[in-house]
């Protein structure tokens, strides 16, 4: 269950219209504290607020901090929004949003009747830092190219609580974001992920999606209970829609899990059990010994005969991502130490240029 706590605004970190940081005094402790303005209205000092603590109490990596579920000092949630779709449903925080398929949004009539994709490259990634290294594999080799990004409901639900987006957006690396299902706050809102990549595509004008699942991955150490799963189904949407479907590995050399190591299980799983259609698999460069296990990872698991195998380099995109200054990190680990992952991504992202 739930663990909840009362605290008081004792700082201001950051505030946006999106997201506040916040420092809250609990039982004469400083924690962490995260609102949500569009749920909560503003805070301020001073404030009295209550706090979902099952992160703190958990010692969560990612989702390890205080989250504000309402402020009892302030004035409330602004007034309905103009959408009638909503997401959260069902829970105290159920929210509206405007869909972009829904009958009162602009872009209704063009997507109306729309089915197809018309060969538009999707990359689905397995992790959402992996996302960094897609679009800029995308952008070295395709400056001109239009990115959207499609963020699931698999992960964080707020696309307000990744940095990562916003330093993409920032450096000029993503263009527009759609939040399908259940998460929330994209330049676009979707009710699933097919809508999310054809709204993309038709209200969004982009030329390459990136799907993947916001911060926070689940796993279980178990064959089928991780949330990375839905890379399966996600290449298999684009594919439906008449896209061109890229996978991009999540490969590491320095997890000291060996369910994660070389080729995660997360991949091989979902793309030997969840894709059910054919897709494109991107296998990077990497230094011998590591291109041959991963080759050997891929052999083992059946899916050249399943897929079609996609060899390029990602180093360029990578580098584009060091010239930009944009930070990332998986499971606390950065690029320097695991530069593998965000080769395989940036080699997705190239690979996809191929059908612009």
């Amino acid at each position: 269950m739930a663990a909840w706590a009362e605290g008081r605004i004792s700082e201001l970190i950051e505030a946006s219209d999106d997201l506040v940081r916040a420092q809250a005094t609990v039982d004469g402790e400083e924690v962490s504290a995260i609102g949500f303005p569009s749920m909560l209205g503003p805070l301020r000092v001073g404030d009295r607020v209550v706090l979902n603590v099952t992160g703190l109490d958990l010692d969560l990596g990612t989702g390890g901090d205080g989250f504000i579920l309402w402020n009892l000092d302030g004035p409330g949630a602004p007034g309905p929004g103009e959408g009638h779709i909503v997401k959260l449903r069902y829970t105290p925080w159920q929210t509206e949003v405007l869909a972009a398929e829904a009958p009162e949004s602009p872009h209704h009539e063009a997507l109306s009747q729309l089915e197809t994709l018309s060969g538009m490259p999707v990359i689905v990634c397995g992790l959402h830092s992996q996302v960094a290294g897609a679009v800029a594999g995308v952008k070295e080799a395709a400056g001109d190219s239009r990115i959207g990004y499609l963020m699931t409901d698999g992960g964080a639900l707020p696309l307000a609580w990744s940095r990562l987006v916003a330093s993409l957006r920032s450096a000029g690396l993503i263009d527009v974001t759609c939040t399908s299902g259940h998460a929330f706050g994209g330049d676009l809102e979707s009710i699933n992920a097919y809508s999310g990549l054809a709204a993309l595509r038709a209200a969004g004008s982009a030329d390459v999606v990136v799907a993947a699942m916001g911060p926070g991955v689940v796993g279980s150490a178990t064959r089928l209970g991780f949330s990375g799963m839905e890379v399966g189904e996600l290449l298999d949407a684009a594919g439906a829609l008449g896209g061109h479907a890229v996978a991009s590995l999540r490969i590491s050399f320095s997890d000291p899990r060996p369910r994660h190591r070389g080729v995660s299980h997360h991949s091989l799983t979902a793309l030997r059990l969840a894709a059910a259609r054919r897709a494109t698999i991107a296998v990077p460069q990497l230094p011998e010994e590591q291109e041959h296990l991963v080759q050997v990872s891929i052999a083992g698991a059946g899916l050249g005969e399943r897929h079609e195998l996609a060899f390029a380099d990602g180093q360029p995109g990578v580098d584009l991502l060091r010239r930009t200054g944009v930070e990332v990190t998986s499971m606390g680990r950065t690029l320097e130490d695991t530069p593998e992952l965000w080769l395989a991504a940036a080699a997705a992202g190239r690979v996809a240029t191929r059908w612009l």
